[in-house]
C-alpha cells in the first residue's frame, strides 16, 4: 500500500480512521489490542435502590400516604408496586383499556383502533404474537431484576445472527453489485480489509511516532487474528498482510462427511467494492452497550411484565379507561379530575406521580407552573412503527438457515426481525419492518393493507417469492397513531439533566414526574423502572420526614 509516511497519523486520528472505516467494533477491538479500551471497573454502577418497607415507619410516628399515579405504563406500575410494599394507598389512572403503555404484545383476536379511527384485528395463530413496543432486554438492565422478582420466565432473544443478511443498494459479493449478503460474509470482508490496510500502514512506519516497537508487533499480531489476514512476507511488501478470504465468509457447500470438505464462499470482492457497499454501518450495532448479546425476552410476550406488575399492584387499584382532564396541586394534597365510563370524577390524594407521556401531559390543564409546562412541551415525541407478518411456514429457517436475529437494510422497512421463539413450529411471525422517523410516518399514512403490500415488496428483494406467497396475515402498529400514547419515545435535547427539564426532575409541590424520558435510557423499560425508583425514593423520604 503506497502513500503512507512515518508520522502521518497521531494515535487519536488513527483510531478515528479505524472507526470510520470498520465501525465501532473494529475501533474498540484495536483499542483493546493497544490496552486503551475502558475496563469494566471504569463503568459507573447503577445507584443502589432499597424498596420502601412498612417497617420504615416504625420509629417515625408517620404513616404511609395516599398516592394517585397518572399513567399505567411501566413507570406508573413500578411506582405503585414499590410504594405498595410499604403500605401506601396507591391508585393508578390509565387512559387505555389495558396497562403497560408502550409495552404491547398483540396476539390473535386483539383489536386496536388508531387515531384515524382505523381498526385492526390480529389474526395470528395460537402461540404466535408480535411485540409492538419493547421486545428485548439486555443483561445489565434492571428490567431483568423485576422479571426475577415477579416470576416472569425468560428466554434468549437473538439480537445478532451471523446467518442474517445485510441489504444495501450496492452490497458487495453479489453479481448485480447490490442486494443481500450474509452478515458473516460482509463482516469478514470488512474486518479483513480494514486489518490489511492497518497492518500495511503499521508495517510501513506510519504509526512510529505513536506506537512503540512492541506496540506495533502486538497490533500486527492482533490484526492477523482479527481480520484473518496473512503475515509479513519478507522482501515483498505487496504480498504482506493480505486479506484473501477464509472460512469466516461462509461456505457455498457446507462441510460434511468424509470426501465432502465443503466449498468456501467466493470470490472475494475488492476492497473498493466492500467500502462502497456501505455494509460497515451495520457492525457497530452489536457493540452498543444497550444492544450487546446476550439479550432476553419474556416467554410468551413482553406484556408478561406489565401483567405481572398489575397482579402485584392489585387490579382493584388500577382504573383503566380513566382519562385525566385536570391536575390541581394544593398545599395539603393533589386533586386529579378524570373521566371514566362517561362520568367525570375526582380523586384526592396526598401526592401525585405523573407518569404519562409528557407531550400528552402538556395538554392536561394544571396549576403546576410555566416551568413545568415549558419542560413538558420540550419533550419531543418520536415516530417508530412495526409490522408483524405471519407465515404458514418458517421458510427463513428451512431455506435460509436463519434462527432468530435481524437483517439490516437500507430500505424503508429499516430492519427485519426473525422470531426468537417457537423454532421449528409450523408457522411464525416475522417483524416485516421496524422503522423510525420519516420511514415510519410514511407507512403510517397508508392503510394496514397498503403497509403490508409495500413492506412485502421490499422483503421479496431480500428473501425471494416466499416472502409473499407464504404470507397468511399481518398487523401493523404506528406509535404516533396510538391513542393516549402518540409517541414511540421522546427526545430531550441535551438529555434529561439539561436545565430546560429541571422542573420535571423535582416535585412541583406535591406532584412528581416519572418515565423513561427522564432517564438516560430513553425508549427502554429500564429507563422507566429507574425513573420510577428515583421518584419512589423521593416520595418515601418526604413522607418519612413529615
Amino acid at each position: 500500500m503506497s502513500g503512507f509516511e512515518p508520522g502521518d497519523f497521531k494515535r487519536r486520528d488513527f483510531l478515528r480512521a479505524v472507526g470510520v472505516t470498520g465501525g465501532a467494533g473494529a475501533m474498540f477491538a484495536t483499542m483493546g489490542a493497544l490496552g486503551l479500551a475502558p475496563t469494566a471497573e471504569a463503568a459507573a454502577a447503577e445507584p443502589a435502590f432499597t424498596a420502601p418497607r412498612a417497617s420504615d415507619f416504625t420509629l417515625t410516628g408517620k404513616a404511609a400516604a395516599k398516592i394517585v399515579i397518572v399513567g399505567g405504563g411501566i413507570a406508573g406500575l413500578a411506582a405503585a408496586y414499590e410504594l405498595g410494599k410499604a403500605g401506601y394507598d396507591c391508585t393508578v389512572l390509565e387512559a387505555q383499556d389495558r396497562t403497560g403503555g408502550r409495552n404491547l404484545t398483540v396476539r390473535g383476536g386483539d383489536a386496536v383502533v388508531d387515531t384515524y379511527g382505523t381498526q385492526q384485528t390480529a389474526r395470528f395463530s395460537d402461540g404466535h404474537y408480535m411485540n409492538t413496543g419493547p421486545a428485548r432486554i439486555p443483561q445489565w438492565m434492571i428490567t431483568l431484576d423485576y422479571c426475577r422478582e415477579l416470576g416472569v420466565p425468560l428466554e434468549v432473544f437473538t439480537n445478532v445472527n451471523a446467518s442474517a443478511y445485510i441489504h444495501t443498494s450496492r452490497t458487495s459479493g453479489t453479481a448485480s453489485g447490490g442486494g443481500p449478503v450474509r452478515f458473516r460474509t460482509a463482516k469478514a470482508d470488512m474486518y479483513g480489509y480494514v486489518s490489511e490496510l492497518l497492518a500495511k500502514a503499521t508495517d510501513k512506519g506510519a504509526l512510529d511516532k505513536e506506537l512503540t516497537a512492541d506496540d506495533r508487533e502486538r497490533l500486527l499480531e492482533f490484526l492477523r487474528d482479527f481480520g484473518d489476514i496473512g503475515g509479513r512476507v519478507t522482501g515483498d511488501p505487496a504480498k504482506s498482510w493480505r486479506y484473501t478470504g477464509s472460512t469466516r465468509r461462509g461456505y457455498r457447500v457446507d462441510p460434511g462427511a468424509a470426501g465432502t470438505p465443503g466449498t468456501v464462499l467466493g470470490p472475494v470482492p475488492s476492497v473498493s467494492d466492500v467500502l462502497a457497499s456501505g455494509v460497515g454501518r451495520a457492525f457497530s450495532f452489536e457493540f452498543g452497550y444497550e444492544q450487546a448479546m446476550l439479550m432476553y425476552q419474556p416467554v410468551g410476550g413482553m406484556d408478561r411484565i406489565p401483567r405481572a406488575l398489575t397482579r402485584a399492584v392489585g387490579e382493584r387499584k388500577i382504573h383503566t379507561g380513566a382519562v385525566v382532564t385536570r391536575i390541581t396541586e394544593k398545599t395539603d394534597g393533589v386533586t386529579v379530575t378524570y373521566t371514566h365510563q362517561g362520568r367525570t370524577r375526582t380523586l384526592d390524594a396526598d401526592y401525585c406521580i405523573a407518569a404519562m407521556p409528557p407531550h400528552l401531559l402538556a395538554r392536561v390543564p394544571h396549576n403546576l407552573g410555566g416551568a413545568v409546562q415549558s419542560a413538558l412541551e420540550a419533550c419531543k415525541p418520536e415516530s417508530a412503527a412495526k409490522l408483524g407478518l405471519e407465515y404458514r411456514s418458517r421458510w427463513w429457517e428451512d431455506d435460509h438457515r436463519i434462527y432468530g436475529g435481524i437483517t439490516n437494510t437500507d430500505l424503508d422497512v429499516g430492519v427485519i426481525w426473525y422470531p426468537s421463539y417457537a423454532f421449528h413450529a409450523e408457522r411464525g411471525v416475522v417483524i416485516g419492518y421496524y422503522n423510525f422517523g420519516r420511514d415510519a410516518d410514511a407507512y403510517g399514512k397508508l392503510s394496514p393493507k397498503e403497509r403490508e403490500r409495500r413492506a412485502v415488496a421490499q422483503g421479496v428483494k431480500i428473501h425471494g417469492p416466499k416472502y409473499r406467497t407464504e404470507l397468511l396475515s399481518s398487523f401493523s402498529q404506528h406509535w404516533r397513531l396510538m391513542p393516549h400514547v402518540e409517541a414511540a419515545w421522546h427526545s430531550l435535547e441535551g438529555g434529561p439533566d439539561a436545565a430546560r427539564y429541571a422542573a420535571l426532575n423535582k416535585p412541583a409541590g406535591r406532584v412528581y414526574f416519572a418515565g423513561d424520558h427522564l432517564s438516560h435510557t430513553v425508549a427502554w423499560q429500564h429507563g422507566a423502572f429507574a425513573s420510577a425508583r428515583k421518584v419512589v425514593g423521593e416520595v418515601h423520604g418526604r413522607v418519612l420526614r413529615g
